[in-house]
């Protein structure tokens, strides 16, 4: 039998907080580097499903305290990433990475030897 070492975390809260929670997660195992202004708009994004509306922008940067300017050199920085996509027009959070935090997430990561 194998020596696994399991913690378990719980994350509780709406579902922008566990967007933010997941993503900043993903952001580590993955060395993104990502900053917490992208990890919010990236959870924003999961949320609501797109930043390309005019009062979604709004939305986010009254909840942030950003700049439309800022959200821009963010999507820009995102979809070089591959983060973001566009679609029919629309900046869209990649579907690979996009959950439904309104609902329950489990997430298991498994760091193997080599």
């Amino acid at each position: 039998m194998e020596n696994v070492i399991i913690q378990r975390m719980k994350v509780t809260g709406g579902a922008l907080k566990k967007a933010e929670r997941y993503y900043n997660i993903l952001s580590a195992v993955n060395d993104l580097k990502l900053t917490q202004k992208e990890i919010q708009l990236i959870a924003f994004m999961a949320v609501k499903g797109s930043i390309s509306l005019s009062s979604v922008r709004s939305e986010f940067c009254r909840e942030y305290s950003t700049s439309e300017p800022t959200i821009y050199n963010i999507i820009s920085r995102m979809k070089k990433l591959g983060i973001f996509t566009k679609e029919d027009n629309r900046v869209k959070l990649n579907p690979k990475i996009a959950l439904d935090f309104k609902r329950d997430v489990k997430l298991e990561i498994n760091l193997v030897n080599d």
